[in-house]
């Protein structure tokens, strides 16, 4: 009996002890846990919450996941030939065999605005050679990080140094614009609004509707203008339009910011798609402009752009351009210190050597070219097919982009159904046709307007 009752107590002290054991390491993993939790970051998700990815490049992957043999790239806004393959312009080869070829070539840091033979024939490039603003050195350019860097120069410029009544005015977009047009003057906290653009009616310009809100928008708000082939609608406004845009703008004191980044891409003529900015600068506005060589050059890689104030003719204007740039100077220096050479070099080889700008010149009439053709091609297609609705936009836009008018679900069933893969709000890049998948688009369109009737 002792025995049994030794064995007993042995047992149960043992119990206790593996108990207290138990309740020790819960305490402790307890603690650590709550320790982990306080210490382990600084960026917990409720002060840095899983942002969405970004939607043009999840299509883009979902794009390239995709292993049907029928998919169709409609999405990005990148040129493609006719084999939907990237088309390396063949004079960007020849100024890279140029550049190669150079023995005095480096790879020493650029001045903090850019090279300078560049950036001047960028500025001639949209304001022409002989305008008057060159002449009376009115005109200050930055070398950017592609039409990216340049709006965001000129956001952050803007923030900081254009004020009214001590505070900074509102940014008015048109409505629809580059999705990255929003964030990026939200980021430097630069209130914005929306001016109306596309008539989904007509599926062209809500001219109307665009004066009216430019006319009831408070005295000297920034206005972003697409120079040509508006993106994402490919709808611009007519010379006389833009004429009606300017004069409103003039009595309400509105500043122009121009965001141009597919002069000669549009139209494949390089004056034309500059016409509504050398009209401005003709009335007189001041404004500013962003360049983007992306498209026109298929330098999409290289980031080359310019950023360019341009201020009213006055007798202080130089003075003032002069200011303008040492501030620019100082933006630059802060954000990314010198602009990147490799892109800027290409464009300068092109833009300064006679030859190769003529050369250029045809590279744009072959690109810009192949996509006018793709418009026919895709509006016969529709016509031939009897496909409900009017699709004269087709053919009526301008540039990379169409705005179908197709809606989210029809988008959805094309890109479940057929392997069609367009942005959500209906956008479709042009230049992702070809002659071996137009007639596939078209006969897909057809059946999802169809059977949404």
């Amino acid at each position: 009996m002792a025995s049994s009752s030794t064995s007993r107590t042995t047992s149960s002290s043992s119990s206790t002890s593996q108990s207290s054991q138990h309740s020790s390491l819960s305490r402790l993993q307890g603690i650590a846990k709550q320790m982990a939790s306080v210490s382990i970051t600084s960026f917990p998700p409720e002060a840095v919450p899983q942002a969405p990815e970004d939607p043009l490049f999840g299509l883009m992957r979902a794009y390239k996941a995709d292993s049907s043999p029928n998919k169709v790239d409609l999405g990005i806004g990148a040129y493609r030939d006719n084999n939907a393959k990237p088309w390396v312009l063949p004079v960007v080869k020849k100024a890279d065999e140029v550049l190669r070829n150079d023995p005095e070539l480096n790879h020493e840091y650029l001045p903090i605005a850019g090279l300078a033979s560049f950036t001047s024939k960028a500025s001639e490039l949209l304001l022409g050679a002989d305008s008057p603003a060159l002449a009376e050195k009115r005109v200050s350019s930055v070398q950017t990080i592609s039409g990216t860097g340049a709006v965001h120069l000129g956001a952050l410029f803007l923030a900081r140094f254009y004020k009214v009544n001590g505070a900074n005015p509102t940014v008015y977009l048109s409505n629809p614009t580059w999705a990255n047009h929003n964030q990026i003057f939200t980021n430097v906290g630069l209130p914005i609004a929306t001016y109306p653009y596309f008539d989904k009616q007509t599926k062209g310009l809500d001219i109307e509707g665009m004066k009216r809100t430019l006319a009831d928008a408070p005295e000297r708000s920034i206005i972003l203008l697409h120079a040509c082939a508006h993106n994402p609608t490919g709808v611009d406004p007519t010379p006389e339009q833009w004429r009606e845009i300017a004069d409103v703008m003039a009595a309400r004191k509105h500043f122009p910011f121009f965001d141009c980044a597919y002069q000669g891409f549009a139209s494949g003529d390089l004056d034309r798609d500059a016409g509504a900015i050398r009209y401005f600068v003709e009335k007189g506005f001041e404004l500013v402009i962003a360049q983007s060589f992306a498209k026109n050059f298929g330098l999409y890689g290289e980031r080359a752009g310019c950023f360019h104030f341009i201020s009213s003719p006055s007798p202080q204007a130089a003075e003032i351009t002069t200011r303008v740039a040492s501030q620019l100077a100082i933006l630059q220096r802060s954000e990314i210190s010198n602009p990147p050479i490799y892109g800027a070099r290409i464009a300068s080889t092109v833009l300064n050597d006679k030859a190769l700008f003529e050369e250029w010149k045809e590279n744009l009439r072959t690109m810009s070219g192949r996509i006018i053709a793709m418009r026919e091609a895709l509006y016969s297609k529709l016509q031939e097919l009897g496909t409900p609705g009017n699709w004269d936009h087709i053919k009526n836009q301008i540039g990379m982009f169409s705005f179908t008018g197709l809606s989210e679900a029809q988008v959805l069933q094309l890109r479940n159904e057929f392997h069609v893969y367009m942005t959500k709000n209906g956008r479709i890049s042009m230049a992702g046709l070809n002659t071996s998948n137009v007639e596939y688009f078209a006969k897909a369109v057809d059946k999802v307007v169809r059977e949404s009737q």
